[in-house]
This record gives C-alpha cells, sequence and structure tokens, in this order.
C-alpha cells in the first residue's frame, strides 16, 4: 500500500499568525506531497512497496540515500504536523514531572529549545526525545529523523527555511518563539511518553 500524505489534524489557518494559511498550502501541499510521491515512486513495485514508512526509512538508511531522504521527510513532516496544535496547551502530569526532573522547569526547557533551534546550521529538526528513561533534546540536520533510531521522540520543529520564510523570512528565533510559546501539542508529547515507544506514522 502506498505511503498516505497524512492530512493535517487543523485547518490551513488554524496556526495564525505563528503559521500561516499560505505557509502550511505550501510547506503541507507542496514539500510534505512531494516527500511522500517521490518515496512512494521509489518504492513501487519493489519489496518495500507495501512496507510501513518506519521500515522503508530503516532499509533504505545506509543503501538509498535518495529514497531514505525522501521517506524521512515524510514521517519527519507527519510527525511535526501533530506536534502543533492551535490551542496554547501546557504540559501536564507526567510530562510535566519529567520535564522538571531532567530540565529544571518547563520555562527551562523551552529555553534549551529554542536555543537548540535558533543555534543549529543550516536545515534539520529540533526533537525532545525520551531514551533510557530520561528526557533529552537533539537535534538532526537536512532529511535525518528519529524514526529508526531507537528513541522515543515526543515532540519536533521543522528548521527549514521553507517551515518560516514567507511568515517570518530569515528571523528563525520569532518563528521559534511563536511555535515554542503557543503552538507545541504538549498532550500530543504527553501520549508519546505515555506509549513509550516511537510514533507510528498513519497508514493508507
Amino acid at each position: 500500500m502506498p505511503v498516505s500524505l497524512m492530512p493535517l489534524p487543523y485547518a490551513d489557518d488554524a496556526l495564525a499568525p505563528v503559521i500561516s494559511a499560505e505557509t502550511l498550502g505550501l510547506h503541507h501541499g507542496q514539500h510534505h506531497r512531494g516527500y511522500v510521491d517521490k518515496t512512494n515512486a521509489a518504492i513501487a513495485g519493489g519489496p518495500l512497496a507495501d512496507a510501513p514508512l518506519e521500515a522503508i526509512v530503516a532499509a533504505a538508511r545506509d543503501d538509498d540515500p535518495g529514497l531514505f531522504n525522501n521517506a524521512a521527510q515524510s514521517w519527519n513532516h507527519g510527525f511535526y504536523w501533530a506536534s502543533l496544535t492551535p490551542v496554547p496547551t501546557e504540559p501536564e502530569g507526567a510530562l510535566r514531572a519529567a520535564i522538571a526532573r531532567d530540565f529544571g522547569s518547563v520555562e527551562a526547557l523551552r529555553d534549551g529549545l529554542a536555543g537548540r533551534g535558533a543555534g543549529h546550521f543550516a536545515s534539520g529538526w529540533a526533537w525532545l526525545e525520551s531514551r533510557d528513561g530520561q528526557l533529552r533534546l537533539t537535534e538532526t540536520h537536512d532529511g535525518d529523523t528519529l524514526a529508526d533510531r531507537g528513541a522515543n521522540p515526543l515532540l519536533v520543529i521543522d528548521l527549514w527555511e521553507h517551515a518560516y520564510y514567507v511568515d517570518h523570512r530569515n528571523r528563525r528565533a520569532a518563528y521559534l518563539k511563536g511555535v515554542i510559546g503557543e503552538r507545541i501539542n504538549w498532550a500530543f508529547a504527553a501520549e508519546n511518553l505515555a506509549r513509550g515507544t516511537c510514533w507510528t506514522y498513519p497508514a493508507a
């Protein structure tokens, strides 16, 4: 079964003004769709044609850079859409306790995430992950992903310019401030933490 274009879990204009409808239309409708279409073209008729996206990513990582980049970017974008929400939320329960244990406070985590994102050179992704019972911040470059790395990612922020250039031009820090302060889906992060295993990209 081909990889699907994961639909947005909200309307195109729901994340404005932090992320505009124009940005979402381009980002989801062109960039994400393009990665999915190229992944499907590469696996058509082959042994991975009916594989879940996570298996495609893992199989391609060392042997097929073109397929890996498109499959990993398909997964990353789906996870990114789920990491965002129109309504500002706060970490609660077990997630909040884990944040306090490993970062000191929610504000310290926000500051750390903003710093990692702003300091990341060129394109990539800033992640909050759970590994070996501890929360930590990490980054991946370009199209790399945590989908097959044995981690449990809780949320991610896209650092590629197409994620923010229409709305913020080259001011990545402004984009990060808005996303981290108002658009992080902490309920999604809490679900990922409670499940204890890596999120699965929705099947078609």
